[in-house]
């Protein structure tokens, strides 16, 4: 049994031209508005969804383009520039340059302070008493010596006893000074033998004995002392001076191993003569260093 065109088979499609709605008979034309509605509301519905769903693949498509947008801003002032900016393999040294070489230096080496008072042709500043042994008076830590008489001769052995005036004269001695000073009762006489060279000054040194003394120096409110008392002498060298010292008291008493202060006076005046002959070796190797 057919009921109208199509048969049982065939479907109602509200938006298809000349289609029937089911139960309707052919001579029923009108249309089924609530039907219409109904459908009418479905495909609205999914527009909606269609549109609300492009809208959120439409954001995230925007996201991903502000995101490139801004690691390429990023990159354009950062690490692509500054890859830019590196050198290339072929700029870098390679392990097989040579390292860089440098000029030796022409610096002379230092000048030694004891050549200058090894000899005379270079010890050649000012030499008196007075420039060795300046002031009145100079100091030894905490002790204080007072300066005496001084003396200058070019006969050496006029100023030396005992066997001292033999030692200087084979050994070409050519000045003796002398310079004296007291302390509490004690008084020293130091004398400076120069020689030509350190040579002879050394070996007047190691010829001299026990008994190669400088003559006591007195005068000047100075009392004789050493004078047939037994004294306390030492003898030394350092470049072309020898340098000899001889300590005991100024009222004649024999000095004995107890008479530390003898003892003390003499070793002082001794480095002191030292530490002046050394200075003028200093001063004059700091005077042709800067010459």
């Amino acid at each position: 049994m057919s009921f109208g065109q199509g048969g049982p088979s065939s479907q109602w499609d509200p938006w298809k031209p000349h289609s029937q709605q089911p139960g309707n008979s052919d001579d029923s034309q009108s249309p089924d508005w609530a039907a219409l509605a109904e459908a009418s509301e479905a495909r609205t519905k999914r527009r909606r969804l269609l549109f609300i769903g492009g809208g959120a693949l439409a954001t995230v498509a925007v996201g991903a383009a502000v995101a490139v947008a801004v690691v390429s801003a990023n990159g354009s002032g950062g690490a692509s520039d500054a890859a830019s900016r590196l050198p290339s393999a072929a700029d870098l040294p390679s392990a097989t340059d040579e390292a860089p070489s440098f000029a030796p230096t022409s610096a002379p080496p230092p000048l030694d302070p004891k050549d200058f008072v090894a000899s005379a042709k270079k010890d050649t500043a000012p030499l008196a008493p007075d420039v060795l042994f300046p002031g009145t008076q100079l100091t030894m830590g905490e002790t204080v010596y007072k300066k005496g008489p001084t003396a200058d001769t070019e006969n050496c052995a006029s100023a030396a006893r005992n066997t001292l005036p033999k030692v200087l004269a084979d050994n070409g001695c050519t000045r003796l000074m002398r310079v004296t000073y007291t302390r509490d009762g004690v008084a020293v006489t130091v004398g400076v033998a120069v020689f030509d060279t350190e040579a002879r000054a050394a070996r007047a040194k190691s010829q001299a004995d026990a008994k190669s003394i400088v003559e006591a120096l007195s005068g000047d409110g100075v009392r004789d002392f050493c004078n047939g008392a037994v004294c306390r002498s030492t003898t030394n060298s350092y470049g072309r001076y020898a340098y000899f010292t001889l300590a005991g008291f100024t009222s004649g008493k024999d000095v004995t191993t107890k008479d530390t202060a003898v003892f003390a006076t003499g070793d002082d005046l001794a480095e002191f003569t030292f530490r002046q002959i050394r200075r003028r070796g200093e001063a004059q190797a700091s005077a042709a260093a800067h010459g």
